[in-house]
C-alpha cells in the first residue's frame, strides 16, 4: 500500500543533475515541495525557474566545511519543516589505488562519506523533535561487493552502507526512518572518467541504467506507510556483471 507524498517536503543534494535531479522530478510529480541542493547556482536557477514554485534552489558546497554545516538552517529559513531528506551527492573514483592521488582521496571521501554524515548530523534533531521523517542516501552495489577495479569508491561506499544501516536502528525510537538505494551504472556525469569504448559497450550491451530507475526506488521507498521500512534497494542493470 502505498501512502502520499503531496504536501511534503524534501531536500535533495547534488540535485541539478543525474539521480538528484530525476529524484527531484519524480517528487515534485507525486506533489511534494523539493529543495534542491547544488553548488552550480547558474544551473540550480534555471532548473528551478522552469520545474516551478514547488522547486527551491539551495546553493551549498558540501566541500566546504562552513557552506556545508550551513546548509539545514539556510534550508530551514525557506520552508517551516523538513520531511525527507536524499542525500544522493557523491563523486568517483575508478581504477587501481596507485592510479589516484591523495588529494582525490580526501575529496571523495570528504563528499561521499563526510558531507553525508554532516548533513545527516544536521536534520536528524529537526526529524527527532517532530517525531517523524525519512533520509534516503545513495549508496551502490560497490558499497556491498569488493569492487577491486574500483576499491576507493567501493570503500567510501562501504563505509556508507555501515553509517545509514547503524543510523536506521539508532532513530528507529524517534520515528525517522533511515535507508539507502544501491544502484549499479548510472548514466550520468559520475561515469565521466569512463573511457568510451566502454561506455558504448555498456550502453549497447544493456549494463547502464537510467537515473530515473533509481528515482523510482526513492518514490517507493518513500510511499510506504509508515510501519514499513524499506532498508536497501538495488536496483541493476539487468546484464551487469555477475557480481
Amino acid at each position: 500500500m502505498s501512502e502520499s507524498l503531496e504536501g511534503r517536503i524534501a531536500v535533495i543534494t547534488g540535485a541539478a543533475s543525474g539521480i538528484g535531479l530525476a529524484a527531484t522530478r519524480a517528487l515534485l510529480d507525486q506533489g511534494a515541495t523539493v529543495v534542491m541542493v547544488d553548488r552550480n547556482r547558474d544551473a540550480l536557477n534555471e532548473l528551478a525557474a522552469d520545474l516551478g514554485e514547488k522547486a527551491i534552489a539551495q546553493v551549498t558546497d558540501l566541500l566546504d566545511a562552513d557552506s556545508c554545516n550551513a546548509m539545514v538552517p539556510e534550508i530551514l529559513s525557506k520552508v517551516d519543516h523538513i520531511d525527507i531528506l536524499y542525500c544522493n551527492a557523491g563523486t568517483y573514483i575508478g581504477g587501481d589505488l596507485t592510479e589516484t592521488t591523495p588529494e582525490a582521496i580526501d575529496r571523495m571521501l570528504n563528499l561521499n562519506v563526510n558531507a553525508v554524515m554532516k548533513n545527516v548530523h544536521a536534520v536528524v534533531p529537526h526529524m527527532s523533535s517532530r517525531k517523524t521523517g525519512d533520509i534516503i542516501v545513495t549508496c551502490s552495489i560497490a558499497g556491498h561487493y569488493p569492487t577491486w577495479w574500483e576499491p576507493v569508491y567501493s570503500g567510501s561506499k562501504w563505509a556508507i552502507t555501515s553509517f545509514v544501516q547503524g543510523m536506521r536502528r539508532q532513530m528507529i525510537p524517534h520515528g525517522v526512518r533511515v535507508a539507502q538505494v544501491s544502484p549499479g551504472p548510472v548514466v550520468s556525469a559520475l561515469l565521466a572518467d569512463w573511457p568510451e569504448e566502454n561506455l558504448r559497450k555498456a550502453r549497447e550491451s544493456g549494463s547502464l541504467i537510467d537515473p530515473e530507475e533509481v528515482a523510482d526506488a526513492v518514490i517507493y521507498m518513500l510511499t510506504r506507510k509508515r510501519t514499513v521500512t524499506i532498508r536497501d534497494m538495488l536496483v541493476l542493470p539487468t546484464n551487469f556483471d555477475r557480481v
